[in-house]
């Protein structure tokens, strides 16, 4: 990326929902009215269009492009083709974004509703809120293992299948259409990073609160955690228990239609506009409420963008998991190279 641009977009509103799966024409349909809305509808932003600025994208960019003519032997970065499919480009919501076409009004999706303040008249209990976040991983890691399982279909009896993993043709993310081996295991973790990015965004695992206010519905505390979440290990087999969860963990509350009154809501509580430079560390100028307070935007930006790279690693791994280490290998190497029939034999 070269210069500076302006980072995520402010909380999403509230709208009606609208039915995305009817048929390819209904779908390119909701997409145009998707990028057509106003810029408060969307948290990391995934269209270039109406305020937003791809920030799903850029994040998954910055953290997987490969740099410069030397690749990594181990396949921690993507060449060029194969990166825009999992981040996107003009013209193409990438499978990163993905769920802002066809989920977004599905709270686990994007970690919404997860809130909770501290107070015995709070709507909403502990236990509701952590049930909420806990779905939330749980579809994470749904997404995650699809990715995983879709991989098999990349190499049949030792050699690479050349029909799946030909990109010469756009991959489809949305909607439910099926696609070549190489699009469904991008999609499946691609679908994976937007809930955890999201999820540094909207809660307040990293953030502060401001300190010349009190602790409210509108000004929750903030958990100032320096490290990365372990709830979104992905690969783990047991669900998170509650006993797991920050006690003052909150995400924002989103609903389509109302149902959010006296609770933390996500415009009070993201951190989704900023801007992103061209190297690590790069995060300046926020523009949100909560993203002005301390260095809550340059938390949120950071910790998705390395949670980004520690999804990867840990995808990379599963695929030596469960087909061993060098048919795992040669599939990160057919997912992350543009001509793999030719550099991952």
């Amino acid at each position: 990326m070269a210069g500076k641009v302006a980072v995520m977009t402010p909380g999403r509103t509230r709208i009606a929902t609208i039915v995305m799966r009817s048929s390819i024409v209904c779908l390119g349909s909701a997409i145009v009215f998707f990028q057509s809305m106003s810029p408060t509808v969307f948290a990391f932003g995934t269209y270039n269009t109406a305020g937003q600025r791809a920030e799903h994208e850029r994040i998954t960019r910055m953290a997987l492009a490969c740099d410069g003519d030397t690749l990594p032997g181990d396949f921690g970065c993507f060449e060029a083709r194969s990166l825009e499919q999992l981040a996107g480009a003009d013209g193409t919501l990438g499978a990163v974004g993905s769920p802002d076409g066809d989920s977004i009004f599905e709270p686990a999706a994007h970690c919404d509703n997860a809130d909770y303040f501290n107070d015995p008249s709070y709507p909403q209990t502990r236990h509701a809120a952590s049930l909420a976040l806990i779905e939330c991983v749980e579809k994470l890691k749904g997404n995650f293992n699809d990715g995983i399982a879709s991989s098999s279909g990349l190499i049949r009896s030792g050699t690479i299948d050349a029909s799946q993993v030909d990109l010469r043709a756009n991959c489809t993310f949305v909607g439910g259409v099926s696609g070549r081996s190489k699009c469904e295991a991008i999609e499946g973790f691609g679908r994976a990073l937007h809930g955890t990015q999201d999820f540094y965004s909207h809660s307040n695992w990293a953030d502060s609160s401001d300190e010349a206010k009190w602790p409210s519905v509108e000004n929750p505390p903030g958990l100032e955690k320096e490290g990365l979440s372990t709830l979104f290990d992905l690969t783990a087999d047991r669900k998170v228990a509650e006993s797991q969860i920050p006690p003052d963990l909150t995400t924002g509350c989103f609903y389509v239609a109302g149902d959010c009154e006296g609770r933390i809501t996500h415009d009070v509580l993201n951190k989704d506009e900023g801007n992103i430079g061209s190297s690590y560390g790069e995060f300046d100028g926020p523009a949100t409420p909560r993203g002005r307070i301390a260095r809550n935007f340059w938390k949120a930006a950071n910790a998705a963008y390395l949670d980004t790279q520690l999804q990867w690693r840990d995808f990379r791994k599963m695929l030596k998991v469960k087909y061993g280490d060098k048919e795992g290998g040669r599939m990160a190497c057919v997912i992350t190279r543009d001509n793999p029939v030719r550099d991952c034999g």
